[in-house]
């Protein structure tokens, strides 16, 4: 359906997500990297032996901000977002919420799913507002809630 066509794309806003993405697992050595690369070297995160002894979940766990860039390894068969056609450019216009709802630890496979959940017709462009939920595998709260929104020209 066109970018353009606002009747048309609100046939994609909906309260009902996505099948589940795939599985992505989360180790010590992409805690790690992510430490490396970011500079976010606290305990929690990288002290395998203090977080044993001291953390509340047992483990280190990851950093949110690694969670959150992950999104982009998911997938979760056709999404709503393919079904828009006829622009010439797609880009990241921004975020409205970001939740971080729980810990993610170490060793835990994830899986994200997500919901178109609002459309804006504007001019020649479209900003669409794109739900995600990120889940630690068989956990029922999200670890993070994320409203994404990508502009189409």
């Amino acid at each position: 359906m066109d970018y353009k066509d606002q009747q048309a794309l609100n046939t994609l806003v909906s309260e009902d997500f996505s099948e589940w993405s795939n599985k992505v697992l989360v180790d010590q050595a992409l805690i790690n990297q992510y430490a490396e690369l970011s500079g976010d070297n606290m305990w929690m995160h990288v002290d395998e032996e203090r977080c044993a002894r001291e953390s509340p979940f047992g483990g280190t766990i990851a950093h949110g901000f690694l969670i959150l860039s992950l999104i982009t390894r998911f997938s979760g068969g056709p999404s709503a977002i393919s079904q828009i056609t006829g622009f010439s450019h797609m880009m990241n216009y921004g975020s409205d919420k970001l939740r971080f709802l729980g810990a993610v630890p170490v060793n835990s496979e994830i899986v994200s799913r997500s919901r178109i959940k609002r459309i804006e017709v504007a001019q020649n462009k479209t900003k669409v507002v794109m739900e995600t939920h990120v889940h630690v595998l068989d956990v029922e709260t999200p670890a993070l809630i994320y409203e994404l929104m990508f502009v189409f020209l």
